[in-house]
């Protein structure tokens, strides 16, 4: 599976308002067959969008469900601030139902990262069935693969390759990351590129675009990990047209910053010694899991391992260095399966460290370009960092892992010197306009993975709170992104979609884990 993360994280940082006017009747989720342009009001001015129709595009792997897709590209402003500014492009797909009399309202995705590469979830969205009884629409959001422009930063896809042999908070490995990091800002914003457009709020009005210029009268929002993020935004700022909303492995914009990243690990991992104390024969092999990991990430940051290790992919063997910051890193990305984490952090204890450093290895093979870095540095430097101070972060580690290394706890997992990356890329704060929840009757559902240690289970609860018409779902053992992982997750979204009042969780009772992996002694 690609990399389909809330990059709370992403591999830059480690390694995450107006009206429209009313559309003209159509078939929900018809491509027009000619480009339909519409007015947007936005901040001061008035500027035309429209969806031109076109060829999909071309992926590196052939996608089946693009080769019946109405394709094509949405055009906006790439700042709604800014009258007589450029525009950007951004690829779209219709994906036809395969119910022969489809629903009229189509679902439209919000995919995560941000800057997470879009159409390669296409493949996990229709194996899920979220077409099956009605269009599913994709479109790449703003900077992404197939965009243009597309905020790709191979600089740091090298660097992310190379950063697997290096310290994970070295000074040296600091530089490398923040130079990658000036040579991608210098070459975008020398090709023109504003990189402070690149926000949540013009992506939650690129979808409001998209909406009215296809001509659907109402349609239901799926989002995933930041898409989750979005779409609350979206829900806030472009209430019109929206039947239900979806949101899988749930990100809050009012509460996502860096500190928020210690606390989602923690849950996760959490709920995950509780499993392993409640499986009988886990407990009885691994009985202290927490103070078994707690000992060797104390142990691997004060004395790292170096180690020659051939990568998964297949390949030569490259070196990895394998320290307290790589073993949190690697577990909260979920490089090791669940079911295998308690087996490998005693393997680990026991000086077979091979399953953390071949994961650790595979971070050497990176698609370069796939991952649009610049949009992952400009929604998280302008939303999720300005108002929390590194001391903030480190006390939130320390909340949350009392007795781990300070060097480790003062960077937020899969966001290393994200302070220092921020700086660098220099982009306003607006935390202000983005740190609001909505308050909607749109009924909505909140599908979360009890194991996700991205963003904690216990997060949609709370936001639910300002959502009269919600339901929230926790699946056991399940990490990120939640519905291509569990025949029951995607049972409850499609019931979900068909009485978005009442959508029947009955699945849910008596669900359990997968077994833990047991290794002899």
């Amino acid at each position: 599976m690609a990399v389909h993360s809330f990059r709370i994280g992403a591999a830059t940082a480690a390694a995450a308002l107006g009206l429209l006017s009313a559309p003209a009747p159509g078939a929900a989720g018809a491509a027009p067959p000619h480009a339909a342009t519409t007015e947007v009001a936005g901040p001061g001015t008035a500027v035309a969008s429209r969806f031109v129709p076109g060829p999909c595009p071309r992926t590196p792997e052939p996608i089946e469900a693009l080769a019946t897709a109405r394709c094509g590209f949405l055009e906006v402003p790439e700042n709604r601030a800014r009258p007589g500014g450029r525009t950007v492009r951004l690829a779209v797909a219709v994906i036809p139902a395969a119910s022969a009399k489809p629903a009229q309202d189509p679902v439209v995705f919000m995919s995560g990262g941000p800057g997470g590469e879009t159409f390669d979830d296409i493949p996990f969205l229709v194996g899920s069935g979220l077409n099956r009884d009605r269009d599913l629409i994709v479109m790449a959001q703003r900077g992404n693969l197939y965009d243009k422009p597309n905020l790709a930063c191979p600089e740091l896809d090298r660097f992310n390759a190379e950063s697997v042999g290096l310290p994970s908070y070295a000074p040296q490995t600091e530089r490398l990351m923040l130079d990658a990091v000036k040579r991608c800002r210098a070459r975008l914003t020398a090709d023109g590129t504003d990189l402070s457009a690149y926000n949540s709020t013009e992506n939650a009005a690129d979808f409001a675009d998209l909406r009215t210029a296809l001509g659907i009268k109402q349609w239901n929002v799926y989002g995933h990990s930041y898409g989750s993020d979005l779409a609350m935004t979206y829900l806030r700022l472009h209430p019109q047209g929206i039947r239900a909303v979806a949101f899988d492995s749930f990100t809050p914009p009012q509460s996502v910053s860096l500190p928020f990243a210690w606390a989602g690990a923690q849950e996760g991992l959490d709920h995950l010694y509780k499993a392993c104390a409640a499986e009988p024969r886990c407990q009885g092999r691994y009985p202290d899991l927490a103070r078994s990991l707690n000992e060797q990430v104390r142990k691997l940051e004060d004395r790292p391992l170096t180690l020659n290790v051939r990568p998964p992919q297949g390949g030569d063997p490259v070196q990895v260095v394998l320290d307290g910051g790589a073993l949190v890193n690697l577990l909260v990305a979920k490089a090791i399966p669940f079911k295998d984490v308690p087996a490998a952090i005693d393997e680990l204890g026991r000086g077979r460290p091979e399953r953390f450093a071949r994961a650790r290895a595979a971070g050497s093979v990176q698609v370069t370009g796939q991952t649009a870095h610049g949009m992952t540095n400009s929604v998280v430097c302008s939303e999720w960092v300005p108002d929390h101070s590194p001391s903030d972060v480190l006390a939130a580690g320390r909340r949350a892992f009392p007795g781990w290394p300070d060097p480790v706890l003062a960077q937020a997992p899969q966001l290393a010197f994200q302070d220092q990356v921020c700086r660098v890329w220099n982009v306003p704060d607006r935390t202000a306009v983005q740190r609001a929840a909505p308050v909607s009757p749109v009924p909505t559902l909140f599908l979360n993975g009890t194991f996700d240690m991205k963003t904690g289970a216990s997060w949609a609860q709370k936001t639910a709170r300002t959502l009269p018409r919600s339901t929230t779902v926790q699946i056991p053992g399940i990490g990120h992104w939640v519905v291509p992982q569990s025949p029951c997750a995607q049972k409850v979204l499609a019931s979900f979609l068909t009485r978005p009042a009442a959508p029947d969780t009955g699945c849910v009772a008596g669900l359990k884990w997968e077994p833990f992996t047991i290794t002899p002694k």
